[in-house]
């Protein structure tokens, strides 16, 4: 596979030469300048891969061509919104990049509690904290049916099933302990710090986010998984004549985490949720962003089995790995460790790459080590929460290890850009 890095650009704190001296091969980033809704132009594309190119590595996969909430909720001026987003992947096409991680989760891309929780090791990690996420929705969003719907929350343990929790128990103790600081603090760590660096809804400095966030939900009002479900057909059904002409190779993120949140619809959860979008849209280029991470975070899902199912649609692998909790909470793991299994991923995902050797666009499949560790001083260089430097630098020797080994296991030669063999 690829040896792949998420790079939010050229104010990135980590930059391309670095990234070049620790054997980083595609680079993966967007064009995070471009306000919300607008063409990538290709003059703009062209000068970010020639920058790329000048350290010698490639644009491997943009990570995202954002899909607008219009288009998710379906809002009068959805079709305008799509044809923007297809001059921007033809765009993309004609500079030779052709593969595309969007996602399809509304309001939030992804959500964690705590972006330092403490591992016994000293370092840390993100964090899912399910009663703290409640309480934010309940008595900070204020949102209507709130209760009701985490009084309904079914928990599910590391073994699969349900385990009982009393969420809304749990919520009355933690109000107890909280203050205006405390409130702050997880507004930044669900609203700000996890979605103000992508080309999102949410921005570093928005002074009212949590008006802005019940603003978004409003959107969805009356907006179920089946209608949910309708948009992403229509969305993908209206691009694929594009992925046709110009080999585009889309590729849907998983819901992060796997289950339904904040009232709303989350359609790529499980087996049933991308057996029914590839199903729906049956076109090669419509595929999955296999992140192991993100499924792994719900116990619910088997990874291993569903990269063996999917693979062959799967064109952008995030291998990253989550361990739940007894309780039902999670947090990113070692990438030796949790639920993911990446040993075994590797194999599978090494294999399928092996059948694609007759398309110079998916040749190679890329792959990122995702999240990682904060560890040695990473906390103190103001990088994006969860995209650390020295952990996930650490993560990605340990998945070139995993990689050169599973190479050696089916005959294939490992290479390791920027050393003599």
């Amino acid at each position: 596979m690829e040896r792949t890095w998420r790079w939010f650009g050229k104010n990135d704190k980590i930059t391309l030469a670095m990234l070049k001296e620790i054997g980083v091969e595609g680079i993966v980033t967007a064009l995070h300048d471009v306000p919300l809704g607008e063409v990538w132009t290709r003059e703009k594309i062209h000068d970010l891969k020639s920058y790329i190119e000048s350290y010698g590595m490639r644009w491997s996969v943009v990570e995202s061509l954002p899909v607008t909430e219009t288009i998710k909720y379906a809002g009068k001026d959805r079709d305008q919104q799509i044809e923007v987003y297809k001059e921007s992947m033809r765009n993309l096409a004609a500079e030779g990049i052709h593969t595309i991680c969007y996602n399809f989760m509304p309001v939030l891309d992804w959500a964690r509690t705590d972006l330092l929780h403490e591992n016994p090791n000293g370092s840390s990690n993100l964090f899912f904290s399910i009663p703290q996420f409640a309480y934010f929705d309940i008595y900070i969003l204020k949102r209507e049916g709130a209760k009701e719907d985490w009084a309904n929350f079914k928990v599910i343990g590391p073994d699969g099933k349900p385990n009982g929790r009393d969420i809304l128990a749990e919520v009355e103790e933690l109000k107890a302990t909280m203050n205006p600081e405390k409130d702050h603090a997880l507004v930044e760590n669900i609203v700000i710090k996890t979605q103000g660096f992508v080309s999102g809804n949410f921005k570093e400095g928005d002074e009212h986010p949590v008006e802005l966030f019940r603003e978004l939900l409003a959107l969805y009002h009356g907006i179920d998984q089946a209608q949910l479900r309708e948009n992403m057909k229509y969305f993908l059904n209206a691009i694929m004549p594009v992925c046709e002409e110009c080999d585009i190779y889309m590729c849907v993120h998983p819901d992060d985490p796997p289950f339904q949140i904040l009232g709303l619809p989350r359609i790529v959860t499980c087996d049933e949720d991308i057996k029914w979008f590839l199903d729906a849209v049956p076109n090669k280029h419509n595929g999955l962003t296999f992140c192991a991470g993100s499924l792994s975070a719900g116990a619910h899902n088997n990874v291993v089995e569903l990269a063996k199912k999917y693979a062959d649609r799967s064109w952008f692998v995030h291998l990253r790995s989550c361990h739940v909790f007894e309780n039902g909470d999670f947090t990113e793991a070692s990438h030796l460790g949790g639920r993911a299994d990446i040993i075994e991923l590797t194999r599978i995902f090494e294999q399928e790459e092996q059948k694609r050797k007759d398309n110079p666009n998916i040749a190679r499949l890329p792959m990122r080590v995702d999240h990682g560790m904060t560890m040695l001083g990473d906390e103190t260089k103001g990088y994006n929460a969860g995209y650390s430097f020295l952990g996930r630098m650490f993560a990605m020797g340990q998945v070139q290890g995993i990689i050169a080994t599973v190479d050696r296991e089916l005959g294939i030669k490992y290479q390791q850009p920027g050393f003599f063999d």
